[in-house]
């Protein structure tokens, strides 16, 4: 499971990295994203390295970080998409865009109480815990 999280970020990072090296600090207004929405796009280049990061090192911090960032970012994409869906419903099924990030988030989100459980008995914590 972290192996996906880091997968995950980490393509996440670096789609954002190259929409910013692309279009500069203003590139999710071409969205027409509220302000709000767009300055956390911008954010995601920041936070998605840093849950790599914080996951890379078992931190459970990382792992709460991870479903926070990807509740707000499938929230933010569904409210800037859903213009198009609403006029073409079959735009969902795009293996780009709104699907895998709703699907990731799911899978982020569903998979977060076992992994922090998992992140949480390192051995680290199991010995301190024994003591």
């Amino acid at each position: 499971m972290l192996a996906v999280y880091l997968i995950g970020f980490l393509e996440g990072a670096g789609a954002h990295f190259l929409d910013l090296i692309g279009g500069g600090i203003h590139v999710y207004a071409s969205f027409a994203a509220p302000v709000p929405l767009q300055v956390f796009f911008v954010s995601l280049a920041v936070l998605d390295p840093l849950i790599v990061v914080l996951v890379g090192l078992v931190r459970p911090v990382g792992v709460r970080l991870a479903c926070g960032v990807m509740g707000l970012d499938v929230l933010a994409n569904w409210i800037t998409n859903w213009p198009q869906l609403a006029e073409n419903p079959a735009s969902l099924l795009r293996p780009v865009g709104l699907l895998p990030i709703t699907l990731f988030g799911l899978f982020v989100v569903a998979c977060s109480g076992p992994l922090l459980r998992a992140v949480e008995a390192t051995p680290e914590r199991l010995s301190r815990m024994t003591r």
